[in-house]
């Protein structure tokens, strides 16, 4: 089954072609981060104007690299939510106006669900029951996947995205947006023990998320540091930055794991790029004797081969959508607004 598998939540319009849920055939995607970065983040109005431009021409280049024709593509899949709502607009309007011209199968896609799937492409031999960790710049959440679409949300961010943090601190820090990579590449050279930053523990909920705390601490570090003069150790800051993410996320994903006896383990999202989070992940597995599964660098960000692995177990399920789908700009992995 060949999926077309369109995604435009938030700065990247992508388009791929997808075989049975485990092949990519194409994946190509429009970038719009340099555009972006002279504003520190992504203008919402800008970025849905930039799909417009992209969407048509890169769906043609996804079908004419995947060396098929328009007759051969089975179905067509979407990210329909989260994500900016203008953004994702564009994506769902151009996907229902695709299904129907071919006169093929609508098929929703949860976004998140899809940076989820992203590891059934690098991974063939992955199968649900499985705990994942989804890590991106909108959303961080830990889950119980029972199955290709059965998910059970065991705890999330109560605030900001372990993702958003990593660009804030990077703007704070002079960093040029997104600023994943480059907190990545300057904490490599810096002291992770020189700067302490807090802990949030949700007692309601130990699996729940808090990161602003985080953001804060950092950003009224820098300004403090600033206004007596003080010179801030930037590599060794980040460094601890990215040591106080990870410890808010490693330590639970492995106690979801004991609770839940799996002895697999899925990182999903933008955040799962970071060198350093993927080393302590590594490392925390081996001592549990875990099988990790962290998708390659291309497939943690936003991209459309992920939609199209998703999208295929959707419409086994048969959550297939008509022509009255709507765009979400939030929403759960089981629909929940």
């Amino acid at each position: 089954m060949k999926i077309l598998s369109i995604e435009s939540t938030c700065d990247e319009t992508a388009v791929a072609v997808v075989e049975d849920g485990r092949k990519i055939l194409s994946d190509k995607i429009c970038s719009q981060a340099d555009l972006h970065a002279l504003y520190g983040g992504v203008v919402p109005e800008i970025a849905s104007r930039k799909h417009i431009e992209a969407i048509s021409l890169l769906a043609e280049q996804a079908i004419t690299e995947a060396g098929i024709t328009r007759s051969q593509i089975d179905a067509v899949a979407v990210s329909y939510a989260p994500g900016l709502i203008g953004a994702v607009l564009v994506g769902v309007n151009f996907a229902k106006s695709c299904a129907l011209a071919l006169g093929v199968p609508l098929i929703p896609v949860h976004h998140i669900r899809g940076h989820m799937a992203a590891n059934y492409l690098a991974y063939p031999e992955l199968e649900p029951p499985f705990l994942c960790l989804a890590i991106s710049g909108g959303n961080s959440l830990l889950a119980d996947v029972r199955g290709y679409t059965d998910m059970r949300i065991l705890g999330c961010t109560r605030d900001d995205a372990a993702g958003e943090c990593f660009d804030k601190t990077a703007r704070v820090l002079g960093l040029p947006y997104p600023g994943g990579k480059p907190i990545d590449e300057l904490s490599k050279t810096g002291d992770d023990s020189k700067y302490v930053f807090p802990q949030a523990h949700i007692e309601s909920n130990p699996y729940d998320m808090s990161f602003s705390g985080l953001k804060t601490a950092v950003i009224n570090l820098v300004h403090n540091s600033e206004q007596k003069g003080e010179p801030i150790d930037r590599a060794s800051l980040a460094a601890s930055f990215t040591k106080a993410v990870s410890d808010a996320l490693v330590p639970r994903a492995m106690r979801a794991i004991d609770e839940l006896g799996y002895k697999k383990l899925v990182i999903a999202g933008g955040v799962a790029a970071n060198s350093r989070i993927r080393r302590d992940f590594q490392n925390a597995a081996a001592e549990k004797n875990i099988e990790l599964y962290i998708p390659p660098l291309k497939l943690c960000g936003d991209n459309g081969a992920m939609i199209g692995a998703q999208g295929y177990y959707e419409y086994l399920a048969g959550n297939i959508a008509g022509s009255d789908l709507n765009a979400y700009a939030s929403m759960d992995i089981n629909g929940s607004f």
